[in-house]
């Protein structure tokens, strides 16, 4: 899953460089493709605090604080994305050196966050995760584990 949202950022960075480069995508496209990640990025997050952390609170709680930092870092990420949707939705038709400077450094400011975000809950949570059988989740993958191309996955594919 995160490398899928590493991929996501990525290929939003490269449309912002692009659009200010004066090659890329025309704004409206810029912003759906913004939607796009923000929405997915969200939709981990806020599975994780409200699916995967509480599981993980019940059975591992000397990892209280880990949840606790994750969940903070989870509502900073949020603001980040507003930020970043904000500028984005009043990009000028044609790219400015000034709106070019905010956005790139906007976009640089989430993707700082969000690197640091998933190598600290990858070291902390991913062999914790690893040890669970939670069987829901093999039956019906939570949000916090969808990807867009889960339909074509097919049921058993694992995320992890």
């Amino acid at each position: 899953m995160h490398i899928w949202l590493r991929e996501m950022l990525e290929g939003l960075q490269d449309g912002v460089d692009d659009y200010f480069d004066g090659k890329g995508l025309p704004p409206r496209d810029l912003r759906a493709h913004c939607l796009s990640f923000c929405a997915a990025l969200t939709r981990h997050h806020t599975g994780e605090d409200r699916g995967a952390f509480p599981v993980i609170a019940e059975e591992f709680p000397e990892l209280g604080k880990v949840l606790s930092d994750l969940r903070t870092d989870h509502n900073h990420l949020d603001w980040l994305l507003g930020n970043l949707q904000k500028l984005l939705a009043s990009l000028p038709e044609k790219p400015d050196p000034v709106t070019a400077s905010k956005v790139r450094q906007e976009v640089e400011a989430l993707s700082a966050v969000m690197r640091t975000h998933f190598i600290y809950e990858e070291k902390k949570l991913i062999s914790v995760l690893n040890s669970m059988d939670v069987p829901g989740w093999h039956e019906n993958r939570p949000d916090f584990l969808l990807i867009d191309d889960d339909e074509e996955d097919g049921p058993g594919t694992s995320p992890w």
